[in-house]
């Protein structure tokens, strides 16, 4: 299909472990620079580009949380749309089933009249159906009788 939502799983789970890791790293570079005891105007403003770099920090964790977030909205969809082809595979299968044998029973009855008889136009569209290939997105358009 045209998408392993195992794998997009796994990587929104990443995301969101890298934005988990970016706020701590940001909390500890905060902390580390308060807790030295160092003075005066240039400490200060290391302090403060450290908190201002902190704060940049956990804007790309936020941003990390935003594409995982995305990501599982974009996997629910995949999954949404992979069982839409399944279940419409199932129902096609059985009608095409059912419209060859509707079909074979017409064409192979003998009428003692000599009347012959044709198969229904929606079951001859049905048997001479050739579908796409399985998972296929193709699925999705497919216009037959009974759907």
């Amino acid at each position: 299909m045209y998408g392993d939502t195992d794998v997009m799983r796994k990587r929104a789970g990443q995301l969101r472990e890298q934005g988990v890791e970016i706020r701590t790293m940001a909390d500890h570079l905060v902390a580390q620079t308060e807790g030295i005891s160092w003075s005066g105007r240039a400490a200060d403003a290391m302090r403060e580009r450290i908190r201002d770099r902190a704060t940049h920090l956990r804007e790309v964790a936020s941003e990390h949380d935003t594409a995982a977030d995305s990501l599982d909205k974009h996997l629910h969809e995949v999954d949404r749309l992979k069982d839409a082809i399944a279940g419409l595979e199932r129902k096609v299968t059985s009608l095409v089933a059912d419209a060859r044998t509707r079909v074979a029973r017409v064409e192979s009855y003998d009428d003692p009249d000599g009347v012959s008889r044709t198969p229904d136009s929606g079951d001859q569209q049905l048997a001479g159906f050739v579908p796409p290939p399985p998972g296929h997105k193709d699925w999705l358009a497919v216009d037959l009788p009974g759907l």
